[in-house]
C-alpha cells in the first residue's frame, strides 16, 4: 500500500467507513443529477419505450409471410430491416423540398 503512513494519522475504524460514505454519497449525487437532468432515463426505468422512436410492421401485398419492420428517430432517417435480414437506409424529405429539386 503507498499511503500506508495515512493510517498513522487517521484510525482505520475511522477512515474507511468515512471514505465508502464519501463514494456513496457521490454516487447517490450522481445519480440524482442524471434522473434530474434527462428525460429518457425516467422514462427508461419506468418501462416507456423511447421518445423518439417509432416502430411498426407492414405487410407486403405479394407475399403475405413476409413484412418490413422499421424504426425512425426524431431526424429525417429510416432503417428498414427486410424479411432476408437486409437492412437499408432511407431518407423521408418533406414534398416542398422534393418539388424544389
Amino acid at each position: 500500500m503507498n499511503n500506508a503512513k495515512m493510517w498513522l494519522v487517521v484510525k482505520p475504524t475511522v477512515g474507511v467507513p468515512l471514505f465508502l460514505s464519501a463514494v456513496a454519497v457521490g454516487s447517490f449525487a450522481v445519480h440524482v443529477a442524471v434522473l434530474s437532468n434527462t428525460t429518457w432515463v425516467a422514462d427508461f426505468l419506468s418501462g416507456k419505450s423511447a421518445g423518439g422512436m417509432a416502430a411498426a410492421s407492414l405487410v407486403l401485398p405479394e407475399q403475405d409471410a413476409a413484412k418490413v419492420s422499421y424504426s425512425a428517430s426524431a431526424g429525417q432517417e429510416v432503417l428498414i430491416t427486410m424479411p432476408d435480414g437486409t437492412t437499408a437506409l432511407a431518407i423521408l424529405k418533406r414534398p416542398e423540398l422534393m418539388a424544389s429539386n
